[in-house]
């Protein structure tokens, strides 16, 4: 596991004015350095961090040695959402910000650690919501733009279930616990929970197995997550918004430079594909180089940290193009 490293943004002033002396910035490096090979951002999930790689990273398969994106080629940099409780540190006042501003404080980071441009911006989730508001904030920033099951905005569906999150967090008596069981079945489908359970049933805590893994991700949530930290994500999470300030989502991906590749699961419950569609079709108008792939699988949102297989050859055709995978896997609709 590469050493967590802390960077202080000082005299930040979110979107809404209010001023803060310093924020910490904690990140991770791996593979190459930033001054001699291409760098990759790779922005983390909701309950995720900054390790990417190595033993519990939570992207093992995808990024590391004579892998995908192959850390003997590129340097990669992953930065803790700050607040996500890395090191314990948190945003008391969490609703100060929204993820523009989170764009803002990751793109002080780059600065500071001398990187001026990326060869590739990848996020996961809200990690790509945070990459679309870096793209749209900073549009030479990145040479690749790559949101994974994500979207430029949160959909009123996003909006309503961070609200019964919000709800949860508020109200249970077990918050983390009750609340990661709520979240599990927007990051799953009906048909993933069939073909692994089957109504079967755990004989020893006499309840059905599909309960005794839901409680088991609660009670693993419980155990190595900050409530403030999953408040702070689950606020951040609805407030994913390029064109908070008014700009059309037109207007603003006119400016950014770089190649769009979305990369959407056919069963999401959560980020949808229709979404994705409907983003890409409206782009697809005015920029060429917007690119559509979708990962066909049962298992819903979290089908990008499950289909490794799909994910990597879906990839290959940016970080490794001689692999002539851009064809095969590009979705036509």
């Amino acid at each position: 596991m590469a050493e967590v490293k802390t960077i202080s943004i000082n005299n930040f002033t979110t979107d809404s004015g209010i001023a803060y002396d310093k924020i910490d910035l904690h990140y991770q490096h791996f593979g190459q350095s930033f001054d001699h090979a291409p760098v990759v951002l790779i922005n983390h999930s909701l309950t995720g961090d900054a390790n990417v790689i190595g033993h519990k990273g939570w992207w093992s398969e995808i990024v590391g040695p004579n892998l995908t994106i192959d850390t003997h080629r590129f340097a990669v940099l992953a930065f803790n959402i700050p607040g996500n409780g890395v090191n314990d540190y948190i945003l008391e006042k969490y609703e100060d910000f929204h993820t523009g501003d989170i764009a803002k404080i990751f793109y002080q980071g780059l600065q500071i650690l001398s990187i001026q441009k990326l060869f590739a911006l990848i996020g996961g989730s809200i990690g790509g919501g945070i990459a679309w508001e870096m793209a749209a904030l900073y549009p030479l920033l990145t040479e690749n733009l790559i949101p994974v099951a994500a979207d430029w905005k949160a959909s009123d569906w996003i909006i309503a279930n961070t609200y019964l999150q919000k709800r949860i967090l508020e109200n249970s008596s077990q918050p983390l616990k009750d609340a990661r069981i709520h979240a599990m079945l927007t990051y799953r489908t009906p048909a993933s929970f069939t073909e692994r359970f089957g109504r079967t049933v755990n004989k020893e805590k006499n309840i059905f197995n599909v309960e005794s893994w839901l409680i088991h991700h609660g009670d693993k949530l419980k155990n190595r997550f900050l409530l403030n930290a999953y408040k702070t994500v689950n606020h951040l999470l609805a407030s994913i918004d390029i064109t908070r300030n008014g700009d059309s989502l037109e207007k603003i991906v006119e400016t950014i430079s770089s190649n769009i590749y979305l990369i959407a699961i056919d069963s999401d419950l959560f980020f949808t594909a229709e979404e994705d569609k409907k983003t890409f079709k409206r782009v697809k108008k005015i920029k060429e180089n917007i690119f559509y792939h979708e990962i066909k699988s049962i298992h819903g949102h979290d089908a990008f940290l499950i289909e490794n297989e799909t994910v990597s050859q879906i990839l290959n055709s940016i970080f490794n193009p001689k692999s002539n995978y851009s064809k095969l896997y590009e979705s036509k609709f």
